[in-house]
Order: C-alpha cells, then sequence, then structure tokens
C-alpha cells in the first residue's frame, strides 16, 4: 500500500514529519512525499531519498494567489496521484490541504486526511467583533471547505481552531476531526541541559525562535526587551530566526534597528536550535496564534520556563503559574512584567522548567502524537 503525504516545504517533512514519516515506514508502506522546490534543498532531499521515500518536485508557490499556478499545481498532484495511485494522501499547511485534497477528491483517493497546522492570513480577524472577510478570505474559505468535505478526518493542532471552522462552516457535520497535540517533540532527542547561571543561581536570559514575521510577536518581545534592559541593562535576549518572502514579514531595516540598538544578540537562521535553548532559561513567544507551536516544545522539553500568550495554540502549552506564564497578544507591558517576574524570582527557573519537562513528557511526546495520529487514520 501507498502513502502520500504533501508539504509546501521540503525540510519541513524532516523537522517536522520526520518522526512520523518513521513510524509510517514500520508498518510497510510504500512512502511518497510531495512538495516544491526540492532543488533548492539538497540537504533535505539527499536525506529524504537515503531514507528510502519516494520524492516528486510539484509547481507549487508557498505564498501569493495566482490561480493558474495554483491550478497546476492542483493538475501535477491530480497526475502524480492518477500515476502511484495512494491508498491515503495527508497534506498539511494552507496550499497542499486545498489543492492536495481537491486532487485526491478528483483521483478518487481511497483515504484522505488533512492536517490543519496553523490558520495564517486567511483567518486573520476572524475571532474579532464584526469581522468582515476580503475577498481573498471568502475565496480560500470556500476553497478550503470543498477541499475538506472529501476528507475521512481532519486533524486540528488545539481545540480553537477546530471550533471556528466548525462555527464558520468550513468543515460540515459529517466531516470527522480530531485534535492532536501539536507535532510533538522528541523527548530523547531535546533532553534537559543546566540553565545559565550567575554565581551560582540561574540566571534569566530571554529567547524567541520565530520566522521574523509581525503576527509572531517580534515587534513586542523586542519592545519588551527595550523595557528590561532600561531597568536591568545587563539582561540577555536572544532571537533567532530569519526574515522570508512572507507578506508580513518585518523589514530588514527594522531588525537591523534592533540588532545596531543592541536589544537582543541575533543568531540568525539555525539548523540546530539546541545551542540557543541551551543558552537561555526563559523561552518567548508572543504569538498572535499558532497551531502548537513546535520551538515551545522543544524549550520545555529542555526545562525551560515559557511566556506566550493566552492565544489559540500557545495557550495549550502553558499552566499559566505553573511551568510559566500567559499574556494578552500585543500587551507589551504585561510581556514584560512577566520577564520581570523571573529576574525577581530566579528559582522559578528551575521550578517552571522542571514542570515545562514534565508536561511536555506527559502530554507533547512525538511518539504518543505520531500513534494517535496512525490509530485515527486506520493505520495501526
Amino acid at each position: 500500500m501507498k502513502f502520500l503525504l504533501i508539504a509546501s516545504y521540503p525540510p519541513s517533512f524532516l523537522s517536522f514529519r520526520g518522526e512520523l514519516l518513521a513510524a509510517l515506514a514500520r508498518t510497510d508502506l510504500e512512502i511518497h512525499l510531495a512538495a516544491p522546490d526540492f532543488v533548492n534543498h539538497p540537504e533535505a532531499f539527499n536525506q529524504l531519498k537515503t531514507l528510502g521515500y519516494q520524492l516528486h518536485e510539484i509547481p507549487m508557490q508557498r505564498t501569493g494567489t495566482n490561480p493558474i499556478a495554483d491550478m497546476r499545481a492542483m493538475l501535477s498532484l491530480y497526475r502524480l496521484m492518477k500515476s502511484i495511485k495512494p491508498d491515503y494522501v495527508l497534506a498539511y499547511t494552507i496550499k497542499p490541504v486545498i489543492y492536495g485534497l481537491l486532487a485526491a477528491k478528483l483521483a478518487h483517493v481511497p483515504h484522505q486526511f488533512a492536517l490543519i497546522t496553523g490558520l495564517g492570513y486567511a483567518f486573520q480577524g476572524a475571532e474579532e467583533q464584526g469581522y468582515k472577510k476580503s475577498n481573498l478570505q471568502k475565496l480560500m474559505h470556500q476553497l478550503y471547505s470543498r477541499a475538506l468535505a472529501s476528507a475521512q478526518k481532519v486533524f486540528f493542532q488545539n481545540p480553537d481552531d477546530e471550533a471556528l471552522f466548525r462555527t464558520m462552516g468550513i468543515i460540515k457535520p459529517e466531516v470527522a476531526t480530531k485534535i492532536v497535540n501539536g507535532s510533538g517533540v522528541d523527548i530523547a532527542e531535546y533532553s534537559v541541559v543546566s540553565l545559565p547561571t550567575k554565581n551560582h543561581v540561574p540566571e534569566p536570559r530571554f529567547l524567541l525562535i520565530a520566522r521574523l514575521l509581525e503576527d509572531k510577536g517580534i515587534r513586542e518581545y523586542a519592545q519588551a526587551a527595550k523595557i528590561i534592559k532600561a531597568k536591568y541593562p545587563g539582561t540577555q535576549f536572544d532571537l533567532v530566526g530569519w526574515i522570508d518572502d512572507n507578506p508580513n514579514s518585518i523589514s530588514q531595516s527594522e531588525l537591523d534597528d534592533w540588532i545596531n540598538e543592541r536589544v537582543f544578540n541575533f543568531w540568525g537562521k539555525v539548523a540546530d536550535v539546541r545551542p540557543a535553548i541551551s543558552a537561555s532559561s526563559v523561552y518567548v513567544l508572543p504569538s498572535y496564534r499558532e497551531g502548537t507551536p513546535r520551538t515551545v516544545l522543544e524549550a520545555m522539553a529542555m526545562g525551560r520556563a515559557v511566556i506566550t500568550t493566552d492565544a489559540p495554540g500557545c495557550r495549550e502549552t502553558v499552566t499559566d503559574g505553573l511551568n510559566g506564564y500567559l499574556v494578552p497578544v500585543k500587551a507589551v507591558d504585561e510581556l514584560a512584567a512577566a520577564m520581570e517576574t523571573f529576574i525577581f524570582n530566579p528559582e522559578l527557573l528551575t521550578q517552571m522548567g522542571t514542570a515545562s519537562r514534565q508536561l511536555v513528557e506527559e502530554k507533547f511526546d512525538v511518539h504518543t502524537v505520531n500513534r494517535a495520529m496512525l490509530e485515527a487514520m486506520e493505520i495501526l
């Protein structure tokens, strides 16, 4: 039997779905991977080939709304499915879900699944009072609804996203859904490391890892860092991330200003986030909304306290006051106050870091998450 996994970014097969693919491979399924732009990611391509997966290039644009280009992507996926005849299709992120499942419906794939890992621009403002859809949002919602109508099951990474899709009528009552605890994290690979110390006492050092998008809360992180550094000049703030072609990205000049002002130490894009997490004691993610943020889970697995927002996806990772703090979205003063709590009470770094690790072991272990998905797809 054959399993086709569709993505919009080849390295994500390894970074986010590597353990899921390994679990699928152990079931003796023949695994096919479809994504655009393998040529620009030769390391991921070679590693995936070495693992024995069959790779297929598709002409899909990660961003943008060119209807001709999107139609080409769907037709390419349709032809691929007619050629390899997969028994299962699973797609994640917006374009693979929409065009992958529409193609799967046309190709009469027996088992079709979608994984909603986050909502992005298509749902920006959807929960605000007086929300009015743009024409683009109306189109995306209609496409989502048509694509998901034929899904055997739709996986969500938090209950808020599932409830929103139901409320907006994007998922029909007869379509089955299942909530899973994010993408999970390998608790063996992300093991607990000692906190940084000063004079033998745990030292508050703050870290954010993210694509440098406005809705990741990058600006709020920078503003809160300025407030804290004005009071406690020696406090360390780190930022790991990069600017990509997303229209929601911050500008290079804005990033340069923060670096020149020494608001934080900028690591850039890194292949392995563990050294950055090891150098920190508090992980901060002031995001406006997530599926379930993988970087938070990685930091928790390594025994770090967390400050994040009381927003969908983010709030799933923190029990307020136990392993960190939840603050309102876009609330810079509250974010800075939560940071200051660790400066006043450094003993919380150890206590909350221990609680983070325990929560990950109980709820977010990648093998537990993957087992739940495979059982829901009736593969196990």
